[in-house]
């Protein structure tokens, strides 16, 4: 690898990134199995303001906790205090009451059936439990206005008790899943999320600087949210992600840095071990993984919600499926990702990847809303590009 010359080029195009304004500040981190080979860090970390994005700058990364809470919940497969294929209603009670949305009526309130088999922690891995979003979901968002249900963005109990779109094991349907993942993992554990995964997974990682609450180091060093508007202006956006929740949210909650993410993708292209410390068996790893869906594939999301995300394809052209809890892409990507690699991404414009075949992973945080900024992707695909012509 010439890591000199993948540096200077990754530098090239962050710097480009802000220079032309096309995101306030961008941080980013490249690592091996066995060392982080870039980091850096280019633009401001609120817009207006002087303080600089660093390699350490926190910021929310949403939907980057997913994988983090399947590994808390695979942890907890391997003492077998949870099982992949047992009714997840054994574990968590209140899932026995679900519901599988069929329609409205003519008074727009909902019509729902019991479903065709019962939910697993598989299916919640995998997004097959028929649990969607409102973001990519116009039928929840109406659901949530005729019957007053709390959305997931409260962080309260009530928000994860929505109707099923589809019976389990039948789609790949984006949504709440892993959040129903997190209610199990504490269920199962008798600790807070946010606890088990500092027990479990943070300590021996050595994730400093990754929780669902801030500390107030973490706010020093913490980035600001921005909007970006259809004009393509910027702007300042005063969100937090709630900090008082009712439940701390496995599919969305945490706050973290990219050197702290980088660490958990270094244990996933070690095979679970990380600074001496097997913090998952390598089989685990590798089912992980794996495709877990069969012949079902992942899905591009239509968005409900403009201001809060674009429409969504990572991979066009390919068929795509879905680990424990990872998009799979099941041939290389026109930047060089191998087929078979891993990936996910946060609802602020944050992304990750993991390519065990050729040991390099990357990922960059921006805090931009909407979701699949096309400026960020453009810049996420470049940077990833970079990095293979450097290989």
């Amino acid at each position: 690898m010439d890591t000199k010359t993948m540096a200077g080029s990754i530098d090239s195009i962050l710097k480009s990134a802000v220079e032309e304004g096309k995101v306030p500040g961008v941080v980013a981190i490249v690592a091996t199995s066995q060392e982080v080979v870039y980091e850096g860090a280019y633009g401001v970390r609120e817009l207006g303001k002087t303080v600089p994005m660093t390699p350490d700058t926190v910021g929310y990364i949403a939907s980057m906790t997913k994988p983090l809470t399947a590994a808390a919940a695979m942890h907890l497969v391997e003492q077998e205090k949870l099982r992949l294929d047992s009714p997840a209603s054994e574990i968590c009670p209140e899932l026995s009451k679900t519901k599988v949305l069929v329609g409205f009526d003519a008074t727009g309130m909902p019509v729902v059936r019991p479903p065709k088999r019962m939910v697993t922690l598989r299916h919640l891995l995998t997004h097959t439990s028929g649990f969607g979003y409102e973001i990519w979901d116009e039928d929840i968002k109406r659901y949530l206005r005729a019957t007053g249900t709390a959305s997931i963005f409260t962080s309260k109990n009530a928000a994860l008790t929505i109707p099923l779109l589809c019976d389990p094991g039948e789609r790949w349907i984006y949504g709440i899943s892993i959040d129903w993942v997190g209610k199990m993992v504490e269920a199962a554990s008798g600790q807070k999320l946010g606890e088990y995964m500092q027990t479990n997974l943070f300590s021996a990682l050595g994730m400093k600087s990754t929780s669902f609450r801030l500390t107030q180091r973490q706010r020093e060093r913490l980035g600001t949210m921005h909007t970006r508007a259809i004009d393509g202006s910027i702007a300042v956006d005063p969100f937090i992600f709630v900090q008082e929740p009712e439940f701390e949210q496995g599919g969305g909650g945490l706050y973290s840095t990219m050197q702290d993410y980088a660490r958990f993708m270094q244990m996933l292209l070690r095979n679970g071990e990380y600074d001496g410390n097997q913090v998952l068996r390598s089989d685990t790893v590798r089912v992980m993984c794996q495709n877990q869906i069969g012949d079902i594939d992942v899905v591009g999301l239509k968005t409900a919600m403009p201001h809060l995300s674009n429409d969504v394809n990572f991979l066009p052209g390919m068929k795509q499926k879905w680990g424990f809890s990872f998009l799979i892409n099941t041939i290389q990507s026109p930047q060089g990702r191998s087929a078979g690699s891993i990936s996910w991404a946060g609802l602020c414009n944050c992304y990750f990847w993991v390519d065990q075949r050729k040991n390099i992973s990357g990922a960059i945080m921006t805090q931009i809303f909407p979701f699949f900024d096309h400026h960020v992707i453009e810049l996420y695909r470049s940077f990833e590009k970079s990095i293979y012509q450097s290989l």
